[in-house]
């Protein structure tokens, strides 16, 4: 058990519950849920299967996508070894698992609530629909390249109005660019909660912070342990003061952080 912030954070060891189909490379991981009875939608888990040798230390961390009583899920794309690795789980597999780390997104009920997404910046917004106490003040905007059907998009637009603009090309930037300022400016009066790249995150933050508009970034960072001792995924705050991004995130409002 590891003791951060006055706050105890549980590891345990849990299996892996499914399956991945290896034409995709995109993965729902699903394990049992390692005694959790809640959690913030935007806190994160890492993750160590326990037959990770020495070539592969550390754990990954991953935006839980969802929580409930039986089991956890994360969704991922393969891009290294460590992702190649755990979706090549066998079921069975133990896997070593510490969280729920950081602090989430706002849930204010009753309120405007703009979700904006980008690529793999839709996983923690699945288990924020689902567990949100009044849904109906929610809209999704989802960015992306690939197809749709390698997301849960689907899913959650049966939930929530949700719309969808994919980036073909370069050229299509821009609209998408247009289209968040506009969602932004018709949410005036509400909360923005964005996850994303970078560069998706930075133009959400400078029309934020210009418009005077509320809003919440969660920041995308190489992490080791997930708990403050390493200092591998500091930022600067609003400050210019290096923070980590794991104790103190990942989850900032817009105008506290430097990007």
């Amino acid at each position: 058990m590891v003791v951060r912030n006055c706050r105890e954070v549980k590891v345990q060891s849990v299996r892996f519950l499914g399956t991945w189909d290896e034409a995709s490379d995109f993965v729902e991981l699903t394990l049992e849920n390692p005694g959790w009875e809640s959690y913030r939608p935007g806190q994160f888990a890492m993750l160590r299967p326990k037959h990770w040798g020495l070539e592969l230390p550390w754990g990954r961390p991953f935006s839980i996508s969802r929580l409930d009583a039986e089991t956890l899920t994360v969704f991922f794309q393969v891009i290294g070894r460590g992702t190649s690795r755990l979706a090549r789980l066998n079921p069975g597999d133990e896997v070593v698992v510490w969280g729920p780390l950081g602090n989430g997104f706002s849930a204010p009920p009753e309120t405007p609530t703009l979700l904006l997404a980008g690529g793999m910046g839709i996983a923690p917004f699945r288990g924020y629909i689902e567990n949100h106490p009044t849904p109906e003040f929610l809209r999704l905007f989802f960015a992306h390249r690939v197809p749709l059907a390698n997301y849960p998009y689907l899913a959650m637009a049966e939930k929530v109005r949700a719309e969808a603009m994919q980036e073909h090309t370069p050229e299509d930037l821009p609209r998408i660019i247009e289209r968040i300022r506009e969602l932004m400016d018709e949410n005036h009066g509400g909360i923005a909660l964005a996850c994303g790249p970078t560069p998706f995150m930075r133009t959400i933050q400078e029309h934020a912070v210009a418009g005077g508009l509320r809003a919440e970034l969660s920041l995308e960072k190489s992490m080791a342990c997930g708990v403050g001792a390493c200092l591998g995924c500091v930022c600067k705050n609003g400050e210019g003061k290096h923070v980590q991004v794991c104790a103190r995130g990942p989850v900032f409002q817009a105008d506290a952080v430097q990007l």
